[in-house]
């Protein structure tokens, strides 16, 4: 039997991934015998390339991936190990070259079912169609004389609907990708229809404080209910919704990539009518940037799920770049409000400010925790992550104390009441997630508890969200 340089041989690195898919796996289509058989049919065919098993099965289970969520996860817990397996033959532990690895990855795929167990190419058709569906909707209100470079009204139209336009086809997506019933799939769609009609209903008076608010939440809302879709009958499993928050900021770098190409794509469009004297400015921003920007949310999902390497490398790397400088900016600049005294008569655009910086380093420090090892043993860069929780956290007490000050002296607003139930909902969730850290950097907790903390806290988000839809207008007079 063939030993790997951990010791184990590869009857047993094929029954650890056989028990984490029985503990993770709840979705049962294939079976977990067809799984197995598929991957041992790909692991001859590598094997047959020179790559030893170990090389072999970690290669092929990530292959599996695109086919079963659990294997996912198990590979990207695991894809590290490729680059420490020794080569055949080798004594002295030397690893096999890279570019033998990398060759190895392009060997053929000797399953023709795509995620989902669909073909690639018919999986491919499909997001072209949904991401095309996406393109023209934006256009779609036009034919009832709604202009998207409008007047007022019509482009607050746009902006509190431009998220129904394509984030119901990314839903739709993944229902089709996971397979759901006709009953999950109207189950899903309640929350979408629900934030259609709470947005176009209300009278708003126009750019009102209620209107903007819904203008905010909505995306909110249905992102998280894109998450449900995104993760199917795996919503219970921390590690899951894990998943859904590494694809969250996946498909950001992968979206801000294709902006910059259509950005790109667009000047030179607009340059070469130029030079034949025709003006494309109608055709730059009527069509190819309001019809590309919602498209390329579709294909941009579509390209994390099938290329996830490249987005996987980036993720962390950006973590570790800009946790430092945002912990010491915060820092600083609480520094300063402190010997300036300023914090006591904080304007309203100033509070805003704060939220966003708040709500960037609760990303970050989502990010960073997806993309961590959560066995891997607390260092240095743990150690700025908390620091830069505890001063968001800081933060927020100031922005807390401002807000109650502007309540108690002018009353509640729309405004102030969201600003206040939200800074409510991220102190709570940094506070906490302090005392998590610091327990693991001490040895007396584990790193997996703030995972399923930040995690299990997700739905508290789509719920205050729903909230100030729903509620928040009629509260406060639609304005």
């Amino acid at each position: 039997m063939n030993k790997e340089a951990n010791g184990d041989t590869l009857e047993d690195q094929i029954a650890r991934w056989r028990a984490y898919l029985r503990r993770r796996r709840t979705i049962q289509t294939p079976s977990l015998e067809e799984l197995e058989g598929r991957l041992r049919d790909q692991m001859a065919a590598l094997q047959d390339t020179g790559l030893t098993g170990g090389e072999a099965f970690l290669i092929a289970v990530k292959r599996m991936g695109s086919i079963d969520a659990a294997t996912r996860e198990f590979g990207r817990a695991h894809a590290g190990q490729l680059w420490e397996q020794p080569a055949a033959g080798d004594d002295t532990g030397r690893s096999l070259p890279l570019l033998k690895r990398a060759l190895a990855l392009l060997v053929p795929d000797s399953s023709d079912d795509g995620p989902g167990g669909s073909d690639p190419r018919t999986e491919a058709v499909v997001v072209l169609g949904l991401a095309t569906v996406a393109a023209l909707s934006i256009k779609a209100p036009e034919l009832f004389g709604i202009r998207l470079w409008g007047s007022g009204d019509d482009m607050m139209f746009y902006s509190r609907n431009v998220s129904l336009f394509v984030l119901p086809l990314l839903a739709g997506y993944f229902v089709w990708k996971r397979g759901f019933d006709v009953v999950r799939s109207l189950l899903l769609a309640a929350p979408f229809a629900a934030a259609a009609v709470f947005a176009n209903v209300f009278p708003f008076e126009t750019a009102g404080s209620t209107e903007m608010l819904t203008v905010i939440h909505v995306p909110i809302l249905l992102w998280l209910a894109v998450g449900a879709a995104y993760l199917g009958d795996r919503w219970r499993s921390a590690g899951a919704r894990m998943d859904f928050v590494r694809f969250s900021g996946e498909l950001f770098i992968y979206y801000v990539l294709i902006a910059l190409g259509g950005g790109v794509f667009t000047v030179l469009t607009w340059g070469m009518f130029a030079l034949v004297d025709l003006d494309a400015t109608a055709l730059a921003t009527e069509w190819l940037l309001p019809c590309g920007a919602l498209g390329a949310v579709i294909v941009g999902a579509w390209l994390v799920e099938t290329r996830q390497s490249l987005a996987g490398n980036i993720a962390p790397m950006l973590t570790r770049v800009f946790t430092p400088p945002f912990a010491v900016m915060l820092l600083v600049f609480l520094g300063v409000m402190v010997w300036t005294g300023r914090w006591t008569d904080l304007e309203r655009d100033v509070l805003i400010v704060f939220d966003l910086l708040l709500v960037l380093v609760l990303g970050l420090l989502l990010f960073s925790v997806s993309a961590r090892d959560p066995k891997a043993p607390g260092g240095a860069f743990d150690v700025m992550q908390l620091l830069l929780v505890v001063v968001a956290i800081a933060v927020d007490v100031f922005a807390l104390a401002a807000i109650a000050g502007r309540i108690f002296e002018f009353g509640f607003s729309a405004n102030k009441t969201a600003a206040l139930g939200e800074n409510v909902i991220l102190l709570v969730n940094l506070a906490w997630s302090v005392w998590l850290y610091a327990r693991f950097l001490l040895g007396r907790g584990s790193f997996s508890s703030l995972e399923r903390w930040q995690t299990g806290y997700l739905p508290v988000h789509a719920v205050w969200a729903g909230f100030v839809i729903a509620a928040f207008p009629p509260l406060f007079g639609y304005l």
